[in-house]
């Protein structure tokens, strides 16, 4: 274990703010003619291409184009110029990236990327650790979908369980490390996932594709994009069902309970619910300054991994709807000096179960189980303006502001057991009541409304320095305000290398699981919770040291305040409280090569040391990870993949007597065949986790005063699978 500070140097000043990619330019004289000519190339950019334009830092294995080439922007005047300078910590996962690893989930690619780790809950929710910084729900981690926000108000995390997103309709996935609040607002705590669907032009004609796999696995696909009567339409289509990989949960929570009752009701030994069925449509129409898109993700029989309760259910519980649409209006050259961007938006969840939260014969007097059938509806609206300013010398501006309406308006649950909130008395077994409009409901309908405003400017002041300073502050109608600034000074003091000192704050906002939850057995919420804060320092280095081979390493620091924690009550509960504060300090060393003109790697490895006031490990981090991934042509058409994922000894909580989370690594393989030709078939075979390595992800230790461990083998991970892909474009 690192000894904190006196291991690794902290940043030393700030995380750029900038949405503004001046420092794309940053090796090229500044005058009058390029300063124009950027100005010129920003305008015609639509607003995600300048999102990209800002945070694409690595965008460099082009592996079905030349297998290896570093992209570079071109300005109108034609200067070229690498997009590696941009003032963020980010990665970039471009579909053909995608289709090179043979990922089959979001999750599966985003394991690519530099200090992220993911694992998954005792229920089967995915978890994102960045930096060592982790929370209940993913609420530290900001996820966005074409720059609209999926984290729900219930529980902060992406909405609402995310049974997966379908990546046959990603372009690509931004990826920013470390705090993004004084651009995203509220939840960009530890970082942003911003997911980019494919357009009309991307897309380019029709393809089909499907995957059959182990785990009776099958997934079709219809992809679509045209231009009708001077309109760019895309249409999308996905289909996806799996049991799976229903590795063994050992024992559970019922195993205790059938040691202290004398039962033999527990399901465990017995396979972890990780199965699915989703249908996902998507729209993307767009003409001139105007752009429409809309989606429908249903996802249906739900597996819940171990178990709402850590006992496992016998059902497939889950379901969860989500619609969605936007409206974007981008006008570039609006006026002589500005350009406009206008979106309104609007999205819809519903997340509903039958959970068997025991198994018949629980507590040796249940013959049906304890059942519940809790349901949330919720709904956000949002408005938002932006302008990019250009009529002062050397200077980007960027203002704007919004307004986003958060309505968890309608709330569900029956259950067999607790009290009858009409009679007061105990639910008896064969009883199901209904609690909708009772005080006796766990989650009561709940609302926020907020509103942001901010203000951003990159200074170029001189042929290799740049800086960026901006800010941005929220209101929140149940949880006050939020003010957070952000300053980035970026150095080149050479056309190959570029030298960044960051500085940001960000804050989350409570959930409204943790300011409202009540008549829950266990977690009560607390409504005069304030937003958790966090001030980041960072220290980058970016180094093309040949126009093959290319180095990063940054540092980085953050203080977390009024981190939200449940603290036990006098009762035998828990209570969410402001009440812990946590530390943390790394590094992270990236390397892109090409290392022939057939064949190129990539590899990545970070370290972080993050502790909480009392000089804990913070629990369910990996203070070590290391990933590399190597590509090579064979022939022609055929390719090879090869991905290694390391992840090191994952610590445990405070109270957990066991020994840290062993290491584990898994080798991933995939072999496709590609023509480039108009017409080709793409074909692929993939193994995943060759060595069937037991992969294991950490369960919860005891509560407070107990020494009991529901799970204490901890949470199964999938083993060995393989799939085959058949794509054909036309």
């Amino acid at each position: 274990m690192m000894n904190g500070q006196s291991k690794i140097i902290p940043g030393i000043l700030g995380f750029c703010l900038s949405t503004t990619p001046l420092t794309l330019i940053a090796s090229m004289p500044v005058d009058k003619e390029h300063f124009q000519a950027t100005i010129e190339y920003l305008s015609a950019l639509e607003f995600e291409q300048l999102l990209d334009v800002e945070v694409s830092l690595d965008d460099t294995f082009d592996i079905f184009d030349g297998l290896v080439k570093q992209r570079s922007t071109h300005l109108a005047s034609g200067i070229k110029q690498s997009v590696d300078r941009a003032p963020a910590m980010t990665s970039v996962i471009t579909a053909q990236d995608i289709e090179a690893m043979g990922a089959r989930t979001l999750e599966e690619a985003l394991q690519s990327v530099p200090g992220l780790l993911v694992y998954y809950s005792y229920s089967h929710e995915e978890r994102y650790n960045i930096r060592g910084i982790h929370s209940s729900s993913n609420e530290a981690v900001l996820v966005l979908l074409n720059g609209i926000r999926l984290n729900n108000a219930r529980n902060g995390g992406k909405a609402p369980i995310w049974s997966g997103f379908p990546l046959s309709q990603i372009q690509r996935i931004e990826i920013i490390r470390g705090p993004g609040s004084a651009v995203y607002g509220a939840e960009a705590f530890s970082g942003v996932i911003n997911i980019i669907t494919k357009t009309a032009l991307e897309i380019d004609g029709s393809e089909v594709g499907a995957r059959l796999g182990n785990n009776n696995t099958q997934e079709l696909w219809w992809l679509h994009g045209q231009q009708v009567q001077g309109f760019d339409v895309a249409a999308m289509v996905n289909m996806n069902d799996t049991d799976g990989h229903r590795r063994t949960v050992e024992s559970d929570a019922q195993s205790v309970f059938d040691r202290i009752f004398d039962t033999q009701a527990s399901l465990a030994p017995g396979p972890y619910g990780a199965e699915s069925t989703t249908l996902d449509v998507r729209l993307d129409v767009a003409k001139q300054y105007w752009r429409l898109r809309t989606g429908l993700h249903k996802g249906d029989d739900i597996g819940s991994g171990a178990g709402i309760a850590q006992a496992l259910d016998p059902t497939e519980p889950e379901y969860e709807n989500v619609f969605n649409v936007d409206l974007t209006y981008h006008h570039p050259r609006w006026s002589q000096y500005w350009g406009l961007q206008a979106q309104a938006s609007y999205l819809q969840s519903e997340w509903g179960a039958t959970f068997i939260a025991y198994p018949p014969g629980a507590f040796g007097a249940n013959p049906l189980g304890m059942i519940g059938t809790p349901a949330v509806f919720e709904r956000q609206t949002q408005l938002s303006v932006s302008g990019l300013y250009h009529g002062i010398k050397r200077h980007l501006v960027r203002v704007g502001g919004g307004y986003i309406v958060h309505d968890m308006y309608k709330t569900q649950e029956r259950r067999n057991f607790g009290m009858n909130p009409y009679t007061g008395l105990e639910i008896l077994p064969d009883e199901m009541i209904e609690l909708e409009d009772t005080d006796a409901i766990g989650f009561p309908e709940s609302a926020r409304n907020s509103y942001y405003f901010f203000i951003q400017d990159s200074w170029r002041f001189n042929a290799q320095w740049e800086l960026t300073t901006g800010v941005r502050y929220d209101h929140y109608s149940d949880s006050g305000s939020s003010l957070n600034p952000r300053l980035g000074l970026v150095w080149e003091p050479r056309t190959d290398l570029t030298l960044k000192g960051l500085y940001g704050q960000a804050f989350r906002v409570p959930a409204f699981q943790e300011m409202f939850a009540r008549n829950n057995p266990i977690v009560l919420g607390q409504p005069d919770l304030q937003a958790e804060k966090i001030d980041t320092f960072e220290l980058a280095i970016d180094y093309r040291a040949t126009r093959h081979l290319h180095l990063a390493f940054n540092l980085f620091h953050y203080n977390i305040q009024n981190k939200i924690i449940l603290q036990p009550t006098s009762d035998s509960r828990f209570i969410w409280d402001n009440s812990a504060s946590w530390k943390g300090q790394g590094g992270e060393f990236e390397l892109r090569w090409k290392t022939s003109q057939k064949s190129s790697l990539l590899l990545n490895y970070s370290i972080q040391d993050s502790t909480d006031e009392q000089d804990a490990d913070t629990p369910f981090s990996a203070q070590q990870m290391m990933y590399v991934r190597g590509d090579y042509l064979l022939g022609t058409a055929w390719y090879l993949d090869a991905q290694i994922n390391w992840i090191g000894a994952r610590s445990r909580e405070a109270a957990d007597p066991r020994a840290d989370l062993r290491a584990y690594h898994t080798l991933d393989l995939t072999v496709r065949r590609k023509t480039q030709q108009a017409g080709g078939l793409n074909m692929a075979f993939s193994v995943r986790n060759v060595f069937d390595e037991d992969v294991r992800y950490p369960s919860l230790g005891p509560s407070e005063g107990s020494d009991v461990i529901n799970i204490p083998h901890d949470l199964p991970g999938a083993g060995r699978s393989y799939f085959i892909e058949l794509r054909y474009s036309f």
